[in-house]
């Protein structure tokens, strides 16, 4: 493995442990407390501030570091004919949903937030962060597929 080589994989791991944490962290640590009224609206609105420059920051290093990775290992026919091809496939496919989840659960509080409410965008935004939190472990459980030695 090459030096550049082993700096994407690096940095695609480490933005994707980061990324997924931080999805995770939202749904199941802040959006209830949320929900209640026990968080105030400018901490939640710095958080999910946050959230979304993180999912926006790390679209770009999946897409340059995964790019790179898919281009130097892997074929068209090696993407959509072996198992190892059908879970970078899914990965890609799951990031994408989740990433959209996340922007679409963000710009709910957001909005809901510049209105002057908490609670109520809070609930409306409770179902996508769960839904890509869901998602996000769907993720990490392909990433170890991927890592594990077997197929082609």
């Amino acid at each position: 493995m090459s030096l550049v080589e082993a700096a994407a994989w690096s940095l695609h791991v480490g933005f994707a442990v980061f990324w997924t944490g931080s999805v995770l962290f939202v749904a199941v640590a802040v959006v209830p407390p949320a929900t209640r009224g026990d968080i105030g609206a400018d901490a939640l609105a710095h958080i999910v501030g946050r959230l979304r420059w993180s999912t926006r920051i790390a679209a770009l290093a999946f897409l340059g570091s995964g790019g790179y990775m898919m281009e130097t290992r892997y074929t068209v026919d090696a993407l959509f004919a072996t198992d190892r091809g059908h879970l970078v496939l899914a990965m890609v496919a799951l990031w994408f949903v989740t990433t959209g989840l996340v922007e679409a659960a963000s710009g709910t509080l957001a909005d809901g937030l510049d209105a002057g409410t908490l609670r109520e965008p809070a609930r409306d935004a409770r179902p996508f962060f769960y839904a890509a939190a869901g998602l996000s472990v769907g993720l990490v459980l392909t990433a170890g597929l991927l890592a594990a030695p077997f197929g082609s």
